[in-house]
């Protein structure tokens, strides 16, 4: 009835965020592991002009890992993300939360997309502690290529060793937080929100977010990936650089982005966007699916927790 507020429902508790965040980045590395690590590949070629690439586009890319490496090379470097996945969608979900929360005056009353975009901020903010690290692990795993017995790092934590060793633990092992925060901060603000904005409008006329169906949380969860994607693209290119290149290349993410488009031109920063976008709406369509289902199952088996 027009006089009556709408009943939003409570959010979830941290432990279920925790879990089904877990469930929902699981679903995500799984299903995108190959074209990021085809993404790392071509974003870090430094072609000089006149010079051809190495690999010269995504299904190059492919070919050739494939050849060289068996399809097992375009899985290098999974370990990393898919240990470190749980706590990093359980901080990005408590970040989101808490943003949620800071801005709630009334528990009943709907967020704006604005603050729901406000409050993505706040989680990209929270998994940067995890998510620094493990990139710069991961991009520096998926970039060995030829026998994996010559290789230098034989895992993700022999790399994290090595780094700490070679360079310390912010200069080596967290190479590349402020180019993950330039990342992954406006990056979850556009998550979030279009994830919310999609959800809206496909939740059919008088149903909840509870009656929506996989194929439209689907749609919403691969949208969002892709709007996501858009806005980092750039950002990503800097840090892939940043943290894969040797000590002392680099002063900083702004000397990447000089050196980068004096030598490339400013097309050098959307490299590797075609495997992205390959990438982002299966990916992230996985996640949110997981998520919501995982979000689901334990609200039926914890209705109190």
């Amino acid at each position: 009835m027009s006089g009556e507020k709408k009943q939003v429902a409570q959010p979830p508790s941290a432990f279920k965020n925790f879990v089904a965040g877990g469930v929902g980045g699981t679903c995500l590395v799984l299903t995108g592991q190959p074209l990021d690590t085809i993404k790392v590949r071509l974003q870090t070629q430094n072609v000089k002009p006149g010079e051809t690439p190495f690999y010269t586009g995504t299904l190059d890319c492919a070919k050739k890992t494939i050849q060289k490496e068996g399809f097992r090379g375009l899985y290098k470097g999974i370990m990393t993300p898919l240990v470190g996945v749980t706590p990093i969608y359980a901080l990005c979900f408590l970040g989101f939360g808490v943003g949620k929360k800071l801005q709630t005056k009334d528990p009943n009353e709907e967020l704006t997309l604005l603050q729901i975009g406000n409050a993505g901020l706040l989680a990209g903010v929270f998994t940067t502690v995890i998510m620094a690290p493990g990139e710069r692990i991961k991009c520096l795993l998926q970039l060995q290529t030829g026998d994996p017995k010559n290789a230098k790092y034989k895992g993700a934590l022999d790399c994290a060793k090595q780094l700490y060793k070679e360079e310390g633990l912010f200069r080596g092992v967290y190479r590349g937080t402020a180019a993950t925060l330039l990342r992954d901060v406006p990056a979850s603000a556009a998550y979030f929100a279009g994830y919310e904005m999609l959800l809206r409008s496909l939740t059919p006329e008088g149903k909840s977010r509870a009656d929506m169906s996989p194929l439209r949380i689907l749609v919403a969860g691969g949208s969002a990936g892709i709007l996501n994607w858009i806005v980092a693209i750039g950002p990503d290119t800097l840090k892939s650089r940043f943290q894969t290149a040797p000590a002392g290349t680099y002063t900083g993410v702004r000397d990447v982005f000089t050196q980068m488009v004096r030598t490339e031109g400013i097309s050098a920063l959307f490299k590797g966007l075609t495997p992205v976008m390959l990438r982002a709406f299966p990916a992230n369509a996985a996640c949110f699916l997981g998520y919501e289902l995982a979000m689901k199952a334990l609200n039926k088996l914890l209705p109190n927790w």
